[in-house]
């Protein structure tokens, strides 16, 4: 008797290909990431401007298709490969589809763990940082969403050790963030930091020089506490750090990403990380961080324990 129907499926890591060395990079973080969470690596290429009818409509060419197609093939090909490279023995699948590449990246994100893109590409994934697929995937996609970056031009990368840092933010969607950033720094075996950074335009800068700051920082220490509360017995192997600093959270978060193998925020939350997709906290990091950088949505991790 067949028990397929009680296997659970496999995890999903799925990464966006564009062609793009941005894209190539993000398919070996993925590929790398997949290896981690024993999760198979789906390579996804969307062929904008088209809909699915478009393979098979005689009007459009044989020529011109059988070029869009061998482009195609050849970029989830050269994926493949990047993706071998990196993690050796990794169960990689592709898919080709054409329409919208955010809704396409969407509808292939309902069974994936996580979504990884490039922090900028070509073709469909072109400008991603500040257009609409990016926007568009993070705000529509349920599991947490990695664009990768690296260090600027001449700076050291940091080590296999370097920590996963997360941003808490006091609120409790933050929790979302905080399952995925433990369960990353136990999956590579590193220390978690976790930075509240409290200073943000809450606090009137005219009013500023009267603020009892120890009475503050004693009060925002509670409030991390607070938040990490019961995550060290889920997670005992993982060393936490803790950062409660007066100041920004975008300048925080990117000044820590300098020795960081990850940041981690949530999508909203309280203060500074208020409207956190579409604000300045997520465009400097995304524009900033020296890391990749994972938005988590509320509904995207876990937060029980």
């Amino acid at each position: 008797m067949s028990t397929d129907a009680a296997t659970p499926p496999s995890p999903v890591v799925l990464v966006g290909v564009d062609g793009s060395e941005p894209g190539l990079q993000a398919t070996r973080w993925a590929a790398r990431e997949a290896r981690r969470r024993r999760a198979r690596l789906r390579l996804v290429h969307v062929v904008l401007g088209f809909d699915e009818s478009w393979l098979t409509d005689p009007e459009i060419g044989r020529g011109y298709r059988d070029a869009l197609l061998g482009m195609a093939r050849a970029r989830l090909a050269a994926a493949r490969r990047a993706a071998l490279a990196a993690a050796p023995g990794a169960d990689v699948e592709e898919r080709l589809s054409a329409g919208d590449p955010a809704q396409r990246l969407t509808e292939e994100s309902g069974a994936a763990q996580l979504v990884v893109l490039g922090d900028r590409g070509l073709g469909g994934f072109s400008g991603l940082l500040l257009g609409s697929v990016a926007v568009a995937v993070t705000q529509h996609t349920d599991c947490p969403v990695v664009v990768t970056r690296g260090p600027a031009p001449g700076e050291t990368p940091p080590g296999a050790d370097a920590p996963v840092v997360v941003g808490v933010d006091g609120s409790p969607l933050s929790e979302a963030a905080l399952a995925f950033a433990f369960e990353a720094a136990a999956l590579r075996a590193v220390p978690l930091v976790a930075v509240h950074a409290w200073w943000d335009i809450l606090v009137d800068p005219g009013a500023a020089p009267f603020l009892d700051l120890a009475s503050a920082d004693a009060r925002e220490q509670e409030v991390l506490a607070e938040r990490l509360a019961g995550w060290g017995e889920k997670y005992p192997d993982v060393p936490v750090r803790r950062v409660v600093v007066p100041d920004r959270p975008a300048r925080a978060l990117v000044s820590r990403s300098h020795d960081a193998g990850l940041v981690v925020v949530g999508s909203r939350g309280r203060g500074g990380f208020t409207g956190l997709l579409l604000g300045s906290v997520s465009h400097a990091l995304l524009h900033h961080a020296a890391c990749p950088v994972a938005v988590v949505r509320p509904r995207a991790a876990g937060a029980s324990r």
